[in-house]
């Protein structure tokens, strides 16, 4: 199964359709079905359930009810543990949002199953037919794989845009299960739904991205500024390594790597980055990947598919002057 988590609009998170994607792959290398398990207000469309079927789905279990228009974890919770018990999913997948977060680890608890949070990477074990999830551990200093070979379902949390969505139509039956909950069942009650603006840069929507490491060290604002003139003239956003964010340059919504976010840009921009494999683990699947290191062992040359070794502080004003000029030229 993959939760589907909506809005109080009925809006379906992005997130939903990257683990239709590896449900779909998963549920072939398993050979069963792939079921989408959204629940709704009563007024919900049924327009987003189309776009589940289009992301792989064999069968979306849409559940209506008044009280699965807010994120409540304990409600959806009891949702969740009741069609188990009838249907017995051998796993279920669930985006590592903040409400997945929640809802996850309660639904494991009430099913005494086992949980693995914040996946990186999923695979099936055909001999076993166990689920693999893999996930960062001590600090993101070494990669866990983790199964859950006694207890079903076998319950994972995955980071958003790890995961590729793919198109996948197919005929699907959409099923719309009762759902039965009595006020004396809930303990908790949503009264309010309160959201901070906040500007946040996109890194997982962005085509271009300009990341900044270590290397910046001897001029910390020039280095960020450098990096924010190349990502203007590409046209894209100025992501960090984790070294930057630990040591208050960035703030945390910029970093890219296991304890960041996971991006498949089109040309990522590696300044002054080294290349740890918690910063790799991030960025590695990207299109065209350039790095700027003096060091010329750097271990992010392994990935590159352009590399510069030289001061990124000379380097990057010449890249700046050579792309404004090309794009002059057009």
């Amino acid at each position: 199964w993959a939760f589907v988590q909506t809005d109080e609009h009925n809006a379906v998170a992005p997130v939903a359709y990257e683990l239709m994607g590896k449900g779909r792959e998963l549920a072939d290398a398993r050979g069963c079905r792939l079921v989408a398990l959204i629940g709704m207000s009563p007024e919900g469309s049924l327009r987003d359930l189309e776009h589940l079927v289009c992301a792989g789905a064999d069968e979306v279990l849409a559940c209506r009810d008044e009280r699965l228009r807010q994120n409540d974890a304990e409600v959806y919770a009891r949702l969740i543990c009741d069609l188990v018990a009838e249907r017995k999913p051998e796993a279920i997948l669930y985006g590592a949002t903040a409400f997945g977060r929640e809802l996850a680890p309660g639904v494991a608890v009430r099913l005494q199953t086992g949980l693995t949070a914040d996946c990186t990477v999923l695979s099936m074990d055909t001999e076993t037919g166990l689920l693999q999830q893999t996930r960062p551990a001590f600090g993101g200093n070494l990669m866990a794989t983790i199964i859950c070979p006694r207890f079903r379902p076998a319950m994972a949390t995955v980071r958003p845009g790890v995961m590729k969505k793919r198109e996948c139509k197919k005929n699907v039956e959409i099923l719309h299960p009762a759902f039965a909950l009595e006020a004396a069942d809930i303990h908790t009650e949503v009264t309010e739904t309160v959201k901070a603006a906040k500007k946040l840069v996109d890194l997982i929507g962005a085509d271009f991205i300009v990341s900044v490491g270590r290397g910046i060290s001897k001029d910390v604002e020039g280095g960020i500024k450098l990096a924010e003139e190349l990502a203007e003239v590409l046209g894209g956003v100025v992501g960090s390594s984790r070294a930057c964010v630990d040591a208050g340059w960035i703030s945390a919504d910029h970093q890219v790597g296991q304890t960041g976010k996971t991006v498949h840009p089109k040309v990522y921009v590696a300044l002054g980055i080294s290349g740890a494999i918690q910063h790799k683990a991030g960025m590695q699947d990207s299109e065209c990947i350039i790095a700027v290191n003096k060091n010329e062992g750097a271990p992010i040359f392994g990935v590159a598919d352009y590399g510069i070794v030289g001061d990124l502080f000379k380097v990057v004003p010449e890249l700046i002057k050579q792309i404004e000029a090309a794009k002059a030229a057009q």
